[in-house]
């Protein structure tokens, strides 16, 4: 026997389940070098965002009372969380009553795409099975994923924490939240790690899993909605455990053993079900496809059609139902108007709240639409690492063909976001107000800035073509810079240049302004000169070992 294959053969007599556990959590925290400081740091600077703005808004606590029946209505609590401690307010209290749910759904996300990207998308792409053969147990590739979101949701624990703590609020409180956000995150990650047990794909597993976050914040909202404090319903979420603990009010520290005990359980049960599947085998069996395809799918356009659709299906209703709820808070937003802080009136305006707020309505589709453009434009990255898109080129289909049909059904999708999510918010509003002319202004106020939102397109196809491992980076950052000055531009009196970089900062603020034609020109013209050149570079790089 030879040398080499004696020694193979001994390692792999003491291979055991957990062999190379070690090995593969050091790979995965190099990988996630950059992501998880990002995730992680992002929710701080949310923290340290809270403790800054709030007094911006209402330079006293006293102040706070006015803005209370906005976010203690049932609209609000939907919204924010069940409302404990708003009947005496207090900075602290504010952030935990209106802002920690939101940290509580980024820690959600940020387990849900670690698990399915190191454990699901490692096995589709086959690099599971080469790192199985050699030196890794079966459940190595689950425990060490595990072990990674264990580290980030300790990080995640320590850094809202203390940021908390470093804004003036009550040590105890802040570390109740601190502890939440990262339980709710492990409570996710164990989630993931059983849907990444059913799926043959990392985009279905992690869809599923998103798909038990919703259901999570829709059985939270209902319950807190039912009553102030929140109901029997609250307490069939673990957002809403995170909730229940009351941080600065009651500070109660058992709700968060709920989080342990299903961490326990998914966690038993994922391991469980990993034993009982084959390498790269999902236990819900694909549907198989049509015998024979659609002639559409035959040609670019159709197969990018099909390609984008349930992405886009995804996030147009999310973005859709966003705007719903928003559209349903103009009364309440209308029936406090004058008892609200100077600065959140300025922020809507001082000619008309409810103009003031259908702009920053649109303004908010703009950004989570933009977000979607990015997730959307990244798929042909993934489209081209697996594969998929040398096999497409390797017909007489061109580059220019292939990579523009994708980018021509995003900016379909994108602006039927805007479009339908305009519409919808405006009944909504229209029908909680009485004010039917709100319709058609809120429509207009979202078709106004469809062509910031196609800048965003542009440029993600720019960087694609010629620099596509910058995309990500680049365009989440332009991402965030635009919910920044968005938001808190005036409020922390950024630079006018800062402001220059968002591309919805262009467009007039309608309805507040008149709509005006110029700027919306020169924005398609960008977004047409991104896209174009975009197409060129593509046509000059190397494509997936294609030249």
């Amino acid at each position: 026997m030879p040398a080499a294959t004696a020694r193979h053969t001994a390692g792999r007599t003491g291979t055991g389940p957990l062999t190379g556990t070690g090995t593969l959590v050091r790979l995965m925290l190099r990988r996630d070098r950059l992501k998880l400081p990002a995730w992680v740091g992002g929710m701080g600077l949310f923290v340290v965002y809270v403790g800054v703005a709030l007094p911006g808004v209402a330079p006293t606590e006293e102040a706070l009372a006015s803005v209370v029946p906005v976010f203690n209505q049932p609209v609000g609590r939907m919204f924010t969380g069940p409302g404990l401690g708003l009947d005496a307010p207090t900075y602290e209290r504010f952030f935990a009553a209106g802002y920690v749910l939101y940290l509580f759904v980024i820690a959600a996300l940020m387990n849900i795409m670690l698990l399915a990207r190191h454990t699901r998308a490692e096995e589709q792409s086959g690099r599971a099975e080469l790192v199985r053969a050699n030196v890794a147990g079966r459940h190595a590739a689950l425990t060490a994923a595990l072990v990674v979101a264990l580290v980030a949701d300790v990080a995640v624990t320590l850094v809202v924490a203390g940021l908390a703590s470093a804004n003036g609020f009550a040590a105890t409180g802040s570390l109740i939240v601190g502890v939440a956000c990262g339980l709710v995150g492990l409570a996710f990650a164990g989630i993931t790690a059983v849907t990444v047990q059913l799926s043959e794909y990392s985009r279905s597993a992690a869809g599923l899993a998103g798909g038990a976050l919703g259901v999570a914040f829709v059985l939270r909202a209902l319950g807190d909605m039912a009553q102030v404090g929140g109901s029997a319903l609250s307490w069939a979420s673990p957002l809403g455990w995170g909730s229940q603990a009351a941080p600065y009010v009651l500070d109660r520290w058992w709700p968060l053993l709920l989080h342990v005990a299903l961490v326990v359980v998914t966690v038993t049960l994922a391991f469980w079900l990993q034993s009982r599947r084959d390498l790269g085998a999902g236990l819900v069996a694909a549907r198989p496809g049509r015998p024979v395809a659609r002639p559409s799918l035959g040609t670019p356009l159709g197969l990018a059609a099909r390609l984008q659709r349930p992405s886009a299906l995804a996030w147009g209703l999310a973005v859709v139902a966003l705007g719903v709820v928003d559209g349903l808070f103009a009364q309440a937003l209308v029936d406090s108007a004058s008892e609200l802080p100077p600065a959140i009136q300025e922020m809507f305006g001082t000619r008309g709240m409810t103009d003031g707020y259908l702009a920053f309505l649109a303004v908010l589709t703009g950004y989570v639409t933009s977000a979607y453009v990015v997730f959307a434009v990244q798929s042909l990255r993934v489209e081209e690492a697996r594969g998929r898109a040398e096999a497409v080129l390797a017909t007489p289909t061109s580059r220019a063909a292939w990579a523009g049909s994708h980018l021509v059904v995003v900016a379909a999708w994108a602006a039927a976001i805007m479009v339908a999510t305009g519409l919808l918010t405006g009944l909504a509003a229209a029908g909680v107000t009485g004010d039917g002319s709100l319709l058609g202004r809120t429509l207009l106020a979202h078709v106004n800035l469809v062509p910031a939102v196609l800048v965003v397109l542009g440029l993600c196809a720019l960087l694609y073509g010629w620099a596509p491992v910058l995309l990500a980076p680049v365009a989440w950052t332009l991402v965030g810079v635009m919910v920044l000055v968005g938001n808190f531009g005036t409020l922390l009196d950024l630079p006018r240049w800062l402001m220059d970089v968002s591309p919805l900062s262009h467009p007039a603020q309608v309805p507040v302004e008149e709509l005006t034609v110029a700027p919306l020109v020169v924005l398609l013209v960008l977004a047409a000169v991104g896209v174009a050149l975009g197409l060129l570079g593509l046509g000059r790089r190397q494509v997936h070992g294609r030249s």
